[in-house]
């Protein structure tokens, strides 16, 4: 095997002036005096060849197989170099013996030729025999040489014997030598090793190959997250990256002694459509590659957010209308990652029924026992498959029959049969799009009672998908950047879909009680799934995908079978699927308008259980850690008050039966000191019993008690929530300005981020305040030492013990790699959403003790704050404060309001880094 030539060779490494510089230097000073000398000259000639394949990576900046080859041909020509060097003029021999013999092979990713800017060099060094001194030697000085210019070399050096007892019993060094490419010295030594390891190695061990590397693949999968969409894919590791291309280049050459990828097509394992196919990913993936190590300045294959970024910008791709240029770069690699996906699954589909051992006896029965057909379609072994080739020629709505079928049955689509889907998809056209047949065979898989996901998977991998919707095909690989969406959107469409059916088969009890205990009680079922399709169908549209959406609704549900009304309730789940998220993560549950405003909107029982279904499996689909029991739990609260306020009206909803309500739950949760709700109601007025949860009080009353008796100034009181799985901090003192803001700055020095707080004075002037505080990745603080640093935190801050400001500005993001995110700072002031309070609702990028810069701020402009809540996407933070003017009146003054949002904005730029840039 050698590999391609590359244009002007001479430009990379003129190997005849280096040796020429080489040989001035050892007639000049010697071997030893001159060795410094040659190292210079050697890695004046590796830094000049990077920088011209650097330069023509930019002139052409998807060339990767270009430069992958460049980059191996100098390395290639750096080790000849050297090699010759070390046996003529450092350990000269004039007549060397039988066992003074060295062969160098180029092993693994650098044997093939796919070398980026900072690949590691792999090489074997195989000897006749036993290595003699010699031997030992040349091999020694050859590695210090290549040391000495920083190359990461991977090495071994073994007789031709222990590389074929090695390769025995070693997949990994019997995959490096697959690989084998002789490099330089003794060609007879490497043709000898290659023959012994096809004649001693390969034969017999196929089947156990092909296994090993399918377990393999399925661990790294596993490892690098499951999926080809996660949103910083590793380019070389990732699911459908560059390791799947050679896993599926390894199989095809151990199987069939392929020598090169185009003798796939050949074999009857690629098509040359699907070789082209692969060409193109494998040329692109390698392009991204030799980007990454080149801005890098080292092996770096993880595709990160701040890398995304430039490589987009390297590889020429600009802004369109709803698409940034990382966005499009990232949507055109996840189309070649699930390229690479389809390539391996039919290939090694192909191959694993190859290999698969049979015995003569289930051969014998299975040639006397005709196949299974399902509506004329065989099946064996648990999978479906077209019984001819031209078969979805003869009727493309077989494309979407044959996945239906699979769904309804249980069975899995012959790995052939999608190949010939995906190759014939482009027959479905404007006729298969309306064919009534089609549409109900496209629903069926939608709503399957099986497993819907995987089968939708498959009909997307297969292009079918996309043809069928091709309001889908837009949003099919699509990303967004940020730190909040961790899959691509069709991905997470699908995964939302998935989970609305393991829901629907009480296997998310346990996450989801509510969700599971109302889609029984659904009426609407058919509009439930195509709500979770479409809710995102319109992203990367320019605009409010919620609204644009809701048009894709209108027009494409009586296409699928829908009537009018379960069209509009479609429309309407898609318009508002974000209103009950906004509602109960960013507004207060405890106040009545909030839930009479958001009950005006959704109007009845279904709608409401339709759009909390939604909720909760776009939330949960958005990607691992997202989902809470906060979030849960917020839900659920929204959700209940809802069922009240629509089954009584505005009659649930009467002040003084509510306060009374709770108070007699409140005293039944408190037991033998129930006496406290009495004893204390001189203190506490309506509106704290009514803004606060029983059990929250149930916390607050026995406290109150204590630090009264205990004649305490400042009291603390520090547990772990776990009904919300949540830290409840609660804070009772004398009230004073600014107390807030200092609590919210000790917590946070504490490592806590606070999601939610409420805060009350009461009658005799006591501050009494609730915060619930999370670590920074999302948990509670449970354990007793993590308790007592927040106590002390905030008594040490509220007694002035430390200078908070500085310290604050010295504490790390909260999120890892949030520097390379900048969200346009935003105030919005709402004047209707309560009839007590201004809603002042802030977006700004997640920085440290962005909540105490907020608050304080407030303070500093007279505002009172009653409750705070608090969300992150991502990167994102959206901070809400219901807060009034120290009358306790809103803020309604235009230049007031200016005034106030012109502080916020002031108090969001100082904890910005300085070096930040728009992103």
């Amino acid at each position: 095997m050698s590999l391609p030539s590359i244009p002007r060779q001479r430009a990379v490494l003129d190997r005849r002036k280096l040796v020429a510089a080489i040989d001035e230097v050892v007639a000049e000073k010697g071997v030893t005096e001159g060795r410094q000398a040659i190292v210079d000259e050697l890695r004046a000639a590796l830094d000049a060849g990077r920088a011209e394949l650097a330069r023509r990576l930019e002139e052409k900046p998807g060339s990767g197989h270009e430069s992958a080859y460049g980059h191996a041909f100098l390395t290639d020509q750096l080790i000849r170099i050297v090699h010759d060097h070390v046996i003529d003029d450092v350990y000269p021999v004039a007549n060397r013996s039988s066992g003074e013999r060295l062969a160098l092979i180029a092993v693994g990713g650098y044997g093939r030729g796919e070398m980026c800017p900072h690949s590691d060099v792999d090489i074997a060094f195989v000897t006749p025999d036993k290595p003699t001194s010699w031997c030992e030697q040349v091999i020694e000085a050859i590695l210090y040489y290549l040391w000495d210019l920083s190359l990461t070399v991977g090495h071994s050096s073994r007789s031709l014997n222990e590389v074929v007892r090695m390769a025995k019993e070693d997949l990994t060094i019997r995959t490096a030598l697959l690989e084998g490419r002789f490099l330089w010295g003794d060609q007879d030594v490497y043709e000898a090793a290659s023959r012994r390891f096809w004649a001693e190695v390969v034969p017999g061990t196929e089947a156990q190959f092909v296994s090993e590397k399918l377990a393999e693949r399925d661990a790294r999968h596993k490892r690098m997250g499951d999926s080809r969409y996660v949103v910083e894919p590793n380019v070389k590791d990732g699911k459908g990256g560059l390791r799947d291309l050679q896993t599926l280049y390894w199989i095809g050459k151990y199987t069939h002694r392929v020598k090169s990828a185009r003798e796939l097509v050949d074999k009857g394992l690629f098509t040359q459509k699907e070789y082209r196919s692969f060409r193109r990913a494998e040329g692109f993936l390698l392009a991204v590659r030799a980007h990454l190590h080149t801005i890098a300045k080292r092996g770096e294959d993880r595709l990160t957010f701040d890398l995304q970024r430039e490589v987009a910008a390297r590889m020429n791709y600009a802004d369109r209308p709803g698409k940034s240029a990382v966005e499009r770069f990232m949507q055109f690699y996840f189309l070649q990652v699930k390229h690479v996906g389809h390539l391996t699954g039919v290939f090694l589909s192909h191959i694993e029924e190859e290999t698969q051992e049979r015995s003569i006896i289930s051969e014998f029965f299975s040639a006397l026992k005709p196949a299974k057909t399902i509506d004329g379609y065989p099946v064996q072994v648990g999978k479906i498959a077209a019984p001819s080739d031209d078969w979805f020629e003869q009727d493309p709505v077989r494309l979407l029959e044959v996945f239906a079928i699979a769904e309804r049955e249980g069975l899995e689509v012959h790995p052939a049969t999608i190949r010939i889907a995906r190759r014939d998809s482009g027959l479905i056209d404007a006729k298969v799009r309306r064919d009534k047949r089609a549409n109900e065979l496209f629903l069926e898989i939608l709503s399957g009672h099986r497993d819907p996901e995987t089968v939708l998977r498959w009909l997307n991998e297969a292009g079918v998908f996309g043809r069928f919707v091709p309001d889908f095909g837009k949003v099919n690989a699509q990303m967004q950047f940020d730190m909040y969406h961790h899959y691509t959107v069709d991905e997470h469409t699908i995964r939302a879909i998935g989970l609305l059916r393991e829901i629907e088969r009480g296997k998310l009890k346990d996450d989801h009680p509510l969700a599971t205990e109302m889609v029984p009680l659904i009426k609407n079922r058919r509009a439930l799934y195509v709500s979770v399709l479409l809710h995102d169908i319109a992203k990367g549209r320019g605009g409010d995908h919620s609204v644009l959406g809701a048009d894709v609704a209108r027009k494409v549900c009586p296409r699928f079978g829908l009537d009018a009304e379960e069209t509009e309730l479609v429309a309407w789940l898609v318009r508002y699927h974000l209103l009950m998220s906004a509602t109960a993560f960013k507004r207060d549950l405890s106040d009545p308008k909030t839930i009479g405003d958001f009950v005006a909107e959704v109007q009845n029982l279904e709608r409401l259980r339709l759009l909390t279904v939604l909720t909760i499996v776009d939330i949960r689909a958005v990607g691992p850690g997202i989902w809470n029991s906060w979030k849960r739990q917020l839900i659920g609260d929204l959700y209940e008050s809802s069922v009240e306020r629509l089954r009584l009206g505005h009659k649930a909803h009467g002040r003084e039966e509510r306060v009374n309500a709770k108070k007699e739950a409140v005293a039944e949760m408190l037991g033998d000191k129930g006496y406290l709700v009495e004893a204390l109601d001189n203190r506490f007025d309506d509106a704290y019993w009514i803004a606060e949860p029983e059990d929250v009080i149930a916390i607050n009353l026995p406290h109150y008690e204590a630090a009264r008796d205990a004649e305490h100034a400042l009291s603390i009181h520090a547990q772990f929530y776990e009904a919300l799985g949540a830290t409840l901090v609660t804070v009772i003192g004398e009230d004073h300005p600014g107390l807030f803001f200092r609590i919210a700055g000790a917590i946070h020095l504490a490592g806590g981020n606070i999601i939610d707080a409420r805060i009350h004075t009461n009658r005799v002037g006591k501050a009494v305040d609730n915060f619930l505080v999370l670590d920074p990745l999302g948990k509670p603080f449970s354990e007793e030492q993590q308790l007592v640093r927040l106590k002390k935190a905030i008594e040490d801050a509220l007694a002035n013990k430390i200078d908070m400001v500085p310290r604050l500005a010295k504490r790390p993001l909260k999120q890892s790699r949030a520097e390379n995110f900048r969200v346009a700072p935003q105030v919005l002031f709402d004047n209707d959403a309560s009839n007590r309070f201004t809603v002042i609702e802030v977006n700004a990028t997640d920085r440290p003790a962005l909540l105490n810069r907020l608050t304080r701020a407030m303070f500093e402009a007279s505002l009172i704050i009653n409750s705070a809540h608090i969300t992150q996407y991502g990167e994102r933070a959206v901070d809400t404060f219901y807060v009034t003017d120290l009358l306790g009146g809103k803020i309604v003054n235009e230049e007031r309001l200016e005034k106030v949002k012109r502080a916020l904005l002031d108090a969001i730029a100082a904890g910005e880094p300085e070096t930040a840039e728009a992103a």
